[in-house]
C-alpha cells in the first residue's frame, strides 16, 4: 500500500512541474497504478 502513496505523490508533483501534451494519458496511468497497487496491498492484508 506504500507503493500505491508513492506513485500518487510522484503523480501529483509531476503533474505541477512537468509539461505534458496530454495530460490525461498520465492521470490515467496513474490512477490505474494506483488502484492496481492499493487492491493487491489491501488483499494481501486482508489474506493474512
Amino acid at each position: 500500500m506504500d507503493i500505491a502513496k508513492y506513485v500518487a505523490t510522484a503523480v501529483v508533483i509531476s503533474s505541477f512541474l512537468g509539461e505534458f501534451t496530454q495530460k490525461w494519458v498520465f492521470y490515467v496511468g496513474g490512477i490505474l497504478t494506483v488502484s492496481i497497487c492499493f487492491f493487491i496491498g489491501f488483499y494481501s492484508i486482508k489474506k493474512k
